[in-house]
């Protein structure tokens, strides 16, 4: 299947993955403080943005969600090429890592290492973000540019919605709202742990410091399950840190796919 994506830059291919509800404007922010250093490829993920669902009758599982993602790749002519994903994106990032289909990885806040209340929490908490972007457009749009009622609808997301444009806001909660792959995505979720050793593959793993979705314990956890991966705190950034502090969470993925491209062929060969 063919998903929309964002191209800029020029160097090392490096993909961008983005969470649930969201889409690839989530990385503007950074797109272009990256572009000048990498080939950067933000994607709409199946069923988010304005990529097509997955074909009738497929599921949204990990498998599936890689067998497009290594696809693409394919489409796109890069091998092995670097990779972030935040939240949804990052567990399918280090999914990618694992499976060998990249060179490095770094994840933002990434699902799958929650337990089970950790877990009900996040979907309720998601959800419920769904459920407020259902108001009409024209109420939409006055909550975003309040900036007392924008706290209230987008701090849940974004540590510092205060620095994210009106517009920008509206226009991520309408593509939260008619994301057709969310609920099909979020009950695949609750089946899914990342159990993982992404051998090989350089990982960094990092978390926003005010991140209400996905909370702290499950970043000590991810620390745990990879125990060689380089880890950061994103001081005051939220679940989707991009916005919060662009500076710091580009320097974050610069230095997380800082890693000479891995060949897969060498490794068919080498094995």
């Amino acid at each position: 299947m063919d998903l929309v994506f964002e191209r800029r830059g020029s160097g090392p291919p490096l993909v961008l993955l983005h969470g649930i509800g969201h889409r690839w404007q989530g990385w503007e922010p950074v797109l272009d403080r990256l572009a000048g250093h990498r080939d950067v490829i933000a994607v709409d993920l199946p069923g988010f943005g304005a990529s097509p669902p997955l074909p009738d009758g497929t599921p949204y599982t990990l498998d599936a969600a890689l067998d497009v993602l290594a696809a693409t790749f394919a489409s796109l002519g890069v091998e092995r090429p670097h990779i972030a994903g935040n939240s949804l994106g990052g567990l399918f990032a280090l999914e990618a890592a694992d499976r060998g289909l990249v060179s490095s990885v770094t994840a933002l806040s990434p699902a799958g290492f929650y337990n089970a209340a950790e877990l009900r929490y996040a979907m309720s908490a998601l959800r419920l973000s769904r459920l407020a972007a259902r108001v009409p457009d024209l109420v939409l749009d006055g909550l975003a540019r309040s900036p007392r009622r924008r706290r209230a609808m987008f701090g849940m997301i974004y540590g510092r919605p205060d620095l994210i444009a009106a517009d920008v806001l509206a226009a991520d909660a309408r593509a939260l709202r008619d994301a057709v792959g969310f609920e099909p995505t979020l009950r695949a979720g609750g089946k899914v742990r990342f159990v993982g050793e992404c051998a090989d593959v350089p990982v960094t793993i990092a978390w926003g410091t005010r991140d209400r979705v996905l909370r702290a314990g499950q970043a000590v956890r991810a620390q745990q399950r990879l125990p060689d991966a380089r880890f950061v705190w994103l001081r005051n950034c939220g679940h989707v840190p991009m916005g919060d502090d662009p500076e710091l969470v580009a320097k974050v993925l610069l230095e997380g796919s800082d890693h000479p491209l891995l060949s897969a062929e060498r490794d068919r060969t080498s094995a």
